[in-house]
Parts: structure tokens; sequence; C-alpha cells
């Protein structure tokens, strides 16, 4: 009945992500416990539901870990992958719906109102569907939540994890509500739930069965548009078309203390050559990027540096990074951690070319990287270099860089 569905809104959760992706090419570790672990293998950024049951949690260093489980498997992160299957998931979601949120690089929320006469199936179809073929295609599995609200979809999302599907119509919010936790409601941490907990508000339906003005009062704006999303009326529309991101940084700890430049340098030439890349697949400019170093005492000095024009440039950003790591860099200090972020960003789209003509040379180096990067997630990571691309040994014995050298000077 159309009165059970005024609304109706899917959450698409990819289960266990960084893991799963790490199965779909290493199948033989089916059934086993993974670890996935971070920048220089320093921590835990994600598991298996097994390694998970074992006590191992995300941010969790790699020696405590492996003091849990010792024989787990443990592999370095490949984000470069996770994006390819990330990309080929939400590919695949776009065939069930235009209307697509990209929430983050394994969840998205998908507009479904109108798809059952489409797909002549009921929802519950549609999610199975939608199920399936990322399973088929991708190799991964996803649980899918279906509701007539936001909030209420993601958490029917969680609801038969993993590889499940979790249908609430308007007549079933009360007893889904019913059987959930006020800890599972997405924008209710520890900090709100201790708030609410004092108040007598220790469930969902206490939640919704409380005045709005008092959860105004307790929570504010925001939790107002959670009862309200609760109650199954829908205030929290899809972001189809995100708005700019204030900023887009590239950090990582280096792995253990060094006061050596070149290795400083390496780092920072892989953040920079990672940040053009992204500046430029999301169709993005920057007219100001900050580098900063975390000294061995956790101090960070910082500078930063603005351009006369917005560029997503690699060559200039580049250029800058080097500069700015002349001026930071103290002989003979320990540094554990380095970082670029890019500032003031701009689509390409609203660019006004100068009367040299930069931003048109941009769009040719642009054209290039979109080359590159189609190449190397087809024939793998690295199989198109640009000139002068090096490969620095030494770095925590893992890592191998192959990105154009910042020679610091």
């Amino acid at each position: 009945m159309m009165s059970n569905w005024p609304n109706a809104i899917a959450h698409v959760d990819a289960d266990c992500f960084y893991a799963s992706c790490e199965l779909v090419r290493r199948p033989e570790l089916r059934g086993k416990p993974l670890c996935v672990l971070s920048s220089q293998d320093a921590c835990i950024v994600a598991k298996t539901y097994d390694a998970k049951a074992a006590g191992i949690k995300t941010g969790m260093p790699v020696w405590e870990a492996k003091k849990l489980m010792p024989h787990a498997s443990y592999l370095s992160a490949d984000f470069r992958f996770y994006g390819l299957l990330s990309e080929k998931m939400f590919s695949i979601l776009s065939r069930f719906s235009p209307d697509i949120e990209v929430y983050s690089i394994d969840e998205g929320f998908l507009d479904l109102n109108g798809t059952q006469a489409l797909w002549k199936k009921d929802y519950q179809g549609i999610a199975h569907d939608i199920r399936r073929t990322v399973h088929r295609e991708v190799g991964i599995t996803v649980s899918v939540g279906i509701s007539v609200t936001r909030i209420l979809a993601k958490m029917a999302s969680e609801y038969n994890k993993p590889n499940g599907v979790a249908i609430v119509p308007q007549h079933m919010i009360k007893m889904f509500l019913e059987r959930s936790e006020l800890s599972d409601i997405c924008g209710i941490g520890r900090n709100r739930l201790a708030t609410l907990n004092k108040f007598n508000i220790q469930t969902p339906v206490d939640f919704v069965n409380t005045d709005v003005s008092i959860i105004k009062r307790l929570l504010g704006k925001s939790g107002t548009d959670l009862w309200h999303e609760l109650q199954g009326i829908s205030i929290m529309g899809l972001e189809t078309h995100p708005q700019l991101p204030k900023s887009i940084s590239r950090t990582a700890s280096m792995g253990e203390v060094t006061s050596d430049r070149q290795t400083i340098a390496a780092h920072l030439t892989r953040h920079a050559f990672r940040l053009a890349t992204e500046l430029v697949l999301k169709k993005y400019l920057t007219k100001r990027i900050t580098v900063f170093l975390k000294q061995k005492d956790f101090n960070a000095v910082s500078a930063k540096a603005d351009f006369s024009y917005p560029t997503n440039n690699y060559f200039q950003l580049s250029r800058a990074v080097r500069n700015m790591l002349n001026d930071l860099y103290q002989t003979g200090e320990l540094y554990r951690a380095c970082g670029i972020t890019a500032q003031q960003i701009t689509r390409s789209e609203d660019a006004v070319p100068d009367l040299f003509g930069k931003v048109k040379r941009d769009e040719k180096q642009a054209d290039l990287f979109l080359t590159v990067d189609r190449i190397n997630k087809r024939y793998g990571a690295g199989a198109v270099k640009m000139a002068g691309a090096f490969d620095k040994t030494g770095l925590g014995g893992r890592v191998r860089f192959m990105y154009p050298l910042l020679v610091a000077r």
C-alpha cells in the first residue's frame, strides 16, 4: 500500500569493506581472520567479523592485535584497489536508481521512489537484487536497509548484517524501534546517550515518545531532525550533488621517527601525487595548500602557500611543497608524520582562464592524469609512472614509492 511508503530510501552498506576487498583477490583467506593495516602498518583500520569477535578493534596497534590473534592474516592497505571496487559497487547501484548519495567509500543512499513499478518487484525483491548483483559482479557482500526515511534506512541496513536485508515500511516503524537500541540510532553517540539516559530516555521508543521540545532542548536542531525521521517524517534528503569540501588532506605517520630529509620528502611526494590525483578525478581546484611536519614530541610545524589562480597542477603543487619543506625542516630534528592539506576548493568548470591560458594547460595535465589513472586501474598501480619516478626503500621495509621526487635542497 502506498500509505506504507510515502517515501522510499535505501541504505547500502558494504560488510567489512576493506577486509572484503582483500578477500576478493585472496580467496584462499576466506573463512580465516584477517586484518587490514594503516599506512606504514601501524594500526588496524579494518577487520573481519571473527577478528572483531576476538576483541580486535579499529585503531588498535598491530602489536596489540597480534597478541590477541597471532594466527590472523595482517595485510597492508591498498586504497587504490579499494577505490576501484567502490567505483564498481556504486556503478551497480546506479542501475537501480539514478539518485544516489555516495556517503563514503563503502556506503550510500538510494532514492527508490517509483522503482517498484520499474522493476515489477516489491522493495524486498529489489533489495535482494542489489545484494546479489554486487556480490556476483564485485565479489563483496553488502547489507541493504529500506525505509521511509534516511535514518531508519541506515538503522535497517545494520539490523541483519552481514549480507542481509531489512525492510521497514511506515506501519512497521514502531515494531522496528522496539527491537532496536538507542545506540543504534545514527547521531546518538556516547555523550548524547548519557544525556538522554539522565532524563530516563533509554530506548528508541522512549525517544520518539518524548515531547519534541524536550529533545530540542537536550540535543538541539539535529536532535529534532532525528526525532522526526524516527517518526517516519523525512527531514534529511539525499545529497546527490554534494557540497564542495572545505579542505582535502593527505597525511600519514612515517612509521618511525626520522631526521632524514629525503625520507620526509619521499612521503610528501606521495601525498602530493595522491592529492593532485584526487583533485583531478573530482574536478576540483585549490587556491591554497598547507604542509605540516609533526615532530617526535607531537608538536607540529606548518606553512602555507597561496596560488595566484586555482590549480590542480601536480608540478605546481609539488614545487610549493618542496619550498615549504625547505623552510620547515630543521637539521637534527626528529619527525614522525607529515601531510598536505588543500584549501579554498573550487570546481574546475567554474575556473576563469587567465590571459596566459594557464587553466587550459592545467586541463591538458588533467587529461593526462585521468588517462594514467585509467591505465593503472586496469593493469595495476604503477603500470604507468611519471618521469622521475623512483623506488624509495628503507621506509618501514614495505612501502615502495613510485612518484616524482621532491628534491629538497
